[in-house]
């Protein structure tokens, strides 16, 4: 079949490399425009418009896709199937009507559980024990079409934004394949529409979500430093400046006395026990703003802080 793909992030480059791979003809990659990014705001292409360079695929950078001028020109490629792949933008309904078949999209949870931009960050951050992906239908809605496929898989407690999302990515790229395959050879697919009465929200992740709230559960704090990777990134203030708390261990310590985000232990070769609103946390690795990420220790031998130092909320 002819695909236009639309993708832009890292996890959507699993599935445009299974298609490229694949039996089924990538006629085009959409994508967002390129943008600045980094420290040095240097302007960079999006993942996807690079992979499609390396395979000569023609690459359509719209700043809106069902504009009239994308629509059209869309409408000029023949696609039988969008495929649509953290794109970072909803498809109107008459860009939607456009593919010979139908608009397809792989998302990363199971719907309708976490609809919307950030749904392996929220599963995080809330402690789930699962996850998965889900081949929808699209409509012009956002994550509210009809499901065609799931796949389920645990989140290790190990498990941080960035090894579920690579974990969910590939994952979804299998899946994507299979339904492809499936419409190809004109098998009968089943549509189940959503119970949007389960429906829950992933919204997308800003700056201030990363400072730590000192007073929330030591779990709670655990989760947002593995959720909030690589970006926002969980931070509090230390000097002046921001300093990124990349990596944690829960610490089972009742701590009577001790305030919300003090200093009450240091473990060498371990890191650096704080205290949260019940139990505490063991910092082992973190950066400051400007500086390169290291573990406590060496954190420890380029700056002070003694037992009774207090990280503010």
């Amino acid at each position: 079949m002819n695909i236009v793909f639309f993708g832009t992030s890292e996890f959507a480059l699993p599935s445009l490399r299974e298609l490229i791979g694949s039996r089924h003809r990538v006629l085009a990659v959409v994508t967002q425009p390129d943008r600045a990014r980094g420290r040095q705001l240097k302007v960079m292409p999006p993942p996807t418009k690079v992979l499609a360079g390396t395979h000569d695929i023609p690459v359509c950078q719209p700043a809106k896709a069902s504009s009239a001028d994308s629509v059209a020109y869309l409408k000029t490629l023949g696609a039988d199937v969008f495929v649509v792949v953290s794109f970072g933008q909803i498809l109107s309904k008459e860009l939607l009507a456009v593919p010979n078949k139908l608009a397809i999209n792989v998302h990363g949870s199971l719907l309708p559980r976490y609809r919307g931009a950030a749904p392996t960050n929220w599963a995080i951050i809330n402690g789930d024990e699962t996850s998965g992906v889900t081949i929808m239908k699209m409509n012009e809605r956002l994550d509210e079409g009809d499901i065609i496929s799931q796949e389920e898989i645990p989140i290790d407690t190990e498990d941080t934004n960035i090894t579920l999302s690579e974990k969910l990515s590939e994952l979804g790229a299998k899946a994507l394949i299979g339904v492809l395959n499936a419409m190809a050879e004109e098998k009968d697919m089943r549509f189940t529409p959503q119970d949007h009465s389960k429906a829950s929200y992933a919204p997308k992740l800003g700056k201030e979500d990363g400072f730590i709230n000192w007073n929330e559960p030591a779990a709670r704090i655990h989760n947002k430093v593995r959720g909030f990777l690589p970006w926002p990134g969980a931070y509090t203030r230390f000097e002046g400046k921001t300093l990124k708390i990349l990596r944690t261990e829960m610490a089972d310590r009742a701590l009577p006395g001790a305030a919300a985000g003090e200093v009450v232990d240091i473990i060498k070769d371990r890191g650096m026990v704080v205290k949260a609103g019940d139990t505490a946390l063991i910092i082992t690795h973190l950066q400051l703003e400007g500086k390169k990420a290291l573990d406590t220790d060496a954190f420890l031998r380029g700056h002070r802080i003694d037992v009774g130092y207090r990280f503010r909320s």
